[in-house]
């Protein structure tokens, strides 16, 4: 049974975008670039963000953040289009991702203590939480069996948004940190339930062979 939800980028959006990239990812190919790279530079970049950001230098730490993201987008399309994909890549993606969003946060939190704004930077603390719960709820429900993919508030749509925001302006910012935190733990949330829905569907479907 498939499972699916509205998100804040719709992923038609997603995939044009990613087709768009289909030339860069073939000369990356050409190049004999390894999506790994791109990994370890997505990680990097973003950890530029978040000293621009300590450093109370908010737009240029959105374009990094921004930068940064972008970098998870090509590793991901290079490794399929040139049939590097593995397990462990896969791993190691997930795994750097998080490290990322963990850094990320510290320097918003860090910039707005800076500026004795405490209720944002708890703001930036809940949305770790819930970015980090988001990816926890998927991984443990697919370790059991269920499909948990759906969600409102997805990696490209936090990334997206933080970046954006503090490149827009201060207000846009603490707004754009206010709704990952609210969103991406609803979206954790709904993962949840998903699974839920699922085993409740399988019991009732064992209890009816038993009958």
């Amino acid at each position: 049974m498939a499972y699916s939800s509205r998100r804040l980028i719709p992923q038609s959006l997603q995939d044009s975008f990613i087709k768009l990239l289909s030339p860069l990812i073939t000369l990356f190919s050409k190049w004999g670039l390894r999506p790994h790279y791109f990994t370890i530079a997505g990680v990097v970049i973003t950890s530029l963000g978040a000293a621009a950001f300590m450093m109370g230098y908010m737009r240029p730490a959105g374009i990094f953040i921004l930068f940064g993201g972008f970098c998870d987008t090509i590793d991901g399309s290079l490794a399929r289009s040139t049939g590097k994909a593995s397990r462990f890549g896969a791993l190691l993606d997930s795994t750097v991702d998080r490290y990322s969003e963990f850094i990320m946060y510290l320097g918003i939190a860090v910039y707005f203590i800076d500026f004795g704004d405490y209720s944002t930077s708890a703001a930036a603390y809940l949305a770790l939480c819930g970015s980090f719960m988001v990816s926890y709820a998927r991984g443990r429900a697919e370790s059991l069996g269920f499909e948990a993919k759906l969600g409102f508030m997805q990696r490209p749509e936090r990334i997206i948004l933080i970046g954006l925001g503090a490149l827009i302006h201060i207000t846009a910012f603490k707004i754009a940190i206010w709704l990952v935190a609210l969103l991406a733990n609803f979206t954790a949330l709904q993962r949840i339930r998903c699974a839920y829905k699922q085993d409740s569907a399988r019991f009732k479907d064992d209890v009816v062979l038993k009958t």
